[in-house]
C-alpha cells in the first residue's frame, strides 16, 4: 500500500453529448422539412382562367370559376353576370375541395 489515495479514473462519458447531438439534429432537420413542406403547400399555383364574376364588393369583385368555385379576384371593371379572364390559385382550388366534399 501507498501513501497516496488514488482514485481509478472514470472513463469519460460522451454518450450524453452525441446523443443530444443526435437528438438535436433530428429535431433540426423535422423542423426545416415541415417548414418546406408548408411553403410548397400555402405557395400560390396561379393559372388565367375564364370566370363568372357573381358580385362587387368593397373587397373585390367575387367569381365562380367553369368547376364551381367562388374566389376573390381583387379589383374589376366588370359589372356582374359577365365574364372575365383572372389569375386564379389553383392550390386554393385543391384545398377547398378537401374541406367541402361533393358526394
Amino acid at each position: 500500500m501507498s501513501a497516496i489515495n488514488r482514485q481509478p479514473k472514470k472513463p469519460k462519458t460522451t454518450t450524453s453529448k452525441n446523443s443530444l447531438l443526435v437528438v438535436g439534429g433530428v429535431i433540426a432537420i423535422a423542423s426545416v422539412l415541415l417548414f418546406a413542406y408548408l411553403m410548397w403547400y400555402v405557395a400560390p399555383q396561379e393559372n388565367m382562367e375564364r370566370v363568372e364574376v357573381v358580385a362587387v364588393t368593397e373587397s373585390g369583385c367575387i367569381a365562380e370559376t367553369n368547376d364551381g368555385f367562388a374566389v376573390n379576384i381583387g379589383e374589376c371593371q366588370v359589372q356582374p353576370g359577365e365574364y372575365t379572364v383572372a389569375p386564379i390559385d389553383q392550390k386554393l382550388k385543391e384545398r377547398a375541395a378537401l374541406m367541402n366534399p361533393i358526394n
